[in-house]
């Protein structure tokens, strides 16, 4: 559920194939640079009504979608 919307954003903001975004795939990999970042984090701050901090150790698409089941559950 998380990961089918993280993967959702990623192709509308980045213009992704759905393909490209996979759990394992690094953000290096699909073309995400800091500024691209910053505007993911945005948009799932939105999306999933939290606040993502330490987004620097953020590497993969898995470590986004487990950030988020963290923080949804607290």
């Amino acid at each position: 559920m998380i990961f089918e919307k993280v993967k959702e954003i990623l192709m509308k903001e980045l213009n992704l194939s759905g393909e490209e975004v996979t759990m394992e795939a690094s953000f290096e990999a699909l073309g995400i640079d800091s500024l691209d970042l910053v505007e993911l984090v945005m948009q799932l701050e939105e999306e999933f009504d939290i606040s993502m901090e330490e987004t620097e150790e953020m590497k993969t698409v898995e470590d986004v979608v487990r950030y988020i089941e963290k923080a949804k559950e607290a």
